[in-house]
């Protein structure tokens, strides 16, 4: 065989050889990425924590894990139900976009309050952000935050 030959032989093999080292750290990347998300998939989102309860439904100190589209007021389908006189049916909705939390009114009659100020469009919420439906407070707190123990 003549040395052009051979050269040919192991350029193909390097070829080939870094073909397959790419192939194998794309997959490994995918592997991880899946196994970060099946460890992550039974975490909530965020939690609501009940701060103030005129009337004692729900309690205070109650928790409330979040998915990534919530309902807010009275009516049983909702995500967090507000048993309480002054809140609507189906009050506020909070969803979680790209890596943020949104509040918005959903057409109550009393209005739905983040921090004091009225949500009259979809706002922004951080956490440690208290919303107010009817007469409930709820604090928005981070998934990992273990229960206060009463």
């Amino acid at each position: 065989m003549d040395p052009l030959a051979i050269s040919l032989w192991i350029i193909r093999l390097a070829f080939l050889a870094a073909l397959y080292a790419f192939l194998y750290l794309v997959l490994r990347a995918l592997w991880r990425d899946l196994q970060a998300n099946l460890r992550g998939a039974d975490r909530p989102l965020g939690r609501l924590r009940v701060v103030a309860s005129p009337d004692g439904i729900p309690s205070e100190g109650s928790v409330f894990a979040l998915d990534a589209i919530n309902t807010l007021g009275r009516d049983v389908n909702n995500t967090v139900v507000v048993d309480d006189a002054f809140a609507s049916g189906r009050h506020a909705g909070l969803t979680y976009r790209g890596r943020s939390w949104y509040l918005e009114d959903l057409g109550s009659t009393n209005g739905t309050w983040l921090n004091g100020e009225r949500v009259v469009a979809p706002m922004l919420l951080g956490w440690g952000d208290e919303v107010q439906v009817g007469r409930v407070r709820l604090r928005l707190d981070r998934p990992d935050v273990p229960p206060a123990i009463r």
